[in-house]
């Protein structure tokens, strides 16, 4: 061949604008090799993808669907972005989803807060619960993995069964209406403020669904950035994720670290579970969360565990899922997203190695 390529490993600095362009370049490849797909199974990859938007980003109503599925993504986007920075692989997210979300029904179902006290206080209560329950479900793993060096991907995957069938024993049990895998609806007291709601006053928010929880995840977003860019704890953590052995010499207590972190990152997901219940189902039940917590390792990863650019990728994804109800063939979304991840992973060697094309030498004979 007239060219041959060249592999060499980086020595200098990534450029900044690399990162970002790998991610951008693995969803349009990703989108490709599904129009490939979808053509070769004797689909119209064109009229898809047409209908794909319509479906998400068609209208101002259509829109506020997809933030109202990418809510939580940002949340448990953060909670994996925040444990990735320190080389935690918190793969317990949607365990702490859970337990977040039945930690908040707990002020509604028992009840710990009166359904007679004004509406901000029972939310208040709510969000606090939500973050405690999933902070004490990562604290769990954290502690293993600080004290006795357990694996924390085992754990936390491990945990994520046990959440969901405690939430289950409940719902199918005590908290069953009508003997069905859900609990009665919450008094509206308890539901977080859609834009809907204020429609009689503003016609135009007729029909829009966002709630409140995309603002909480905007504030954590902010919270995030600025705990790892602008803290001493951000770079504590940045350290021990770079070079173990450097944050131990420096005095940095790394054990501490570990189930801190794990609690801030399970606190999060924690936020998500009581997001959804609060400004979605208003009710517990079994399937809360279409997987949310594994899709959220996905979303940090192509965000280059960026808490802002977690808001853009989890639009996307929140569009994946809303556009899945409606696009056949039915397992079309989940294709795509295992697809992306994949096309992640693999331009990750574009930021550790430099690939060039160089003219062969061709010798005479």
């Amino acid at each position: 061949m007239p060219f041959r390529i060249i592999v060499e490993k980086r020595v200098e600095d990534v450029p900044k604008w690399l990162p970002a362009a790998t991610s951008l370049g693995a969803v349009v490849l990703a989108f490709l090799i599904c129009g490939v797909i979808l053509e070769l199974i004797g689909g119209d990859a064109l009229r898809v993808l047409r209908f794909f938007y319509q479906a998400t980003f068609g209208s101002w109503g259509v829109f506020s669907d997809t933030l109202v599925k990418a809510t939580p993504l940002i949340l448990v986007g953060l909670a994996c972005t925040v444990a990735f920075r320190m080389r935690l692989w918190n793969i317990g997210a949607e365990g702490q989803f859970y337990v977040g979300a039945f930690a908040a029904s707990l002020v509604v179902l028992v009840p710990l807060v009166s359904p007679d006290r004004p509406k901000v206080v029972i939310l208040t209560a709510m969000l606090v619960m939500g973050l405690i329950g999933g902070a004490v479900w990562a604290f769990i793993p954290g502690l293993l993995k600080a004290r006795y060096q357990v694996n924390e991907i085992i754990t936390t995957l491990m945990l994520n069964y046990v959440a969901i069938l405690w939430n289950n024993y409940w719902i199918f049990g005590k908290w069953s209406e009508g003997g069905f895998q859900m609990t009665p609806t919450f008094a509206r007291s308890s539901w977080l403020p859609r834009l809907a709601d204020y429609a009689r006053e503003i016609p135009a928010f007729a029909g829009i669904t966002l709630h409140l929880g995309v603002v909480f995840a905007i504030i954590a977003a902010a919270i995030v950035w600025w705990v790892l860019y602008r803290s001493r704890w951000g770079y504590e953590i940045n350290l021990i994720g770079d070079n173990p052995q450097a944050a131990r010499y420096a005095g940095i207590n790394i054990s501490r670290n570990i189930i801190l972190v794990l609690m801030f990152s399970g606190a999060l997901a924690g936020l998500a579970g009581m997001s959804e219940i609060s400004g979605v189902v208003h009710r517990l039940q079994e399937r809360i969360s279409p997987g949310y917590g594994f899709t959220g390792i996905i979303v940090a990863w192509l965000a280059k565990l960026n808490p802002f650019a977690v808001i853009l990728v989890s639009i996307l994804f929140g569009a994946l899922i809303l556009a899945g109800r409606e696009i056949q063939p039915s397992g079309l979304p989940q294709l795509l997203q295992g697809i992306i991840l994949f096309m992640v992973i693999s331009s990750d060697v574009l930021l550790r190695y430099k690939i060039r094309l160089e003219r062969a030498v061709v010798s005479k004979p």
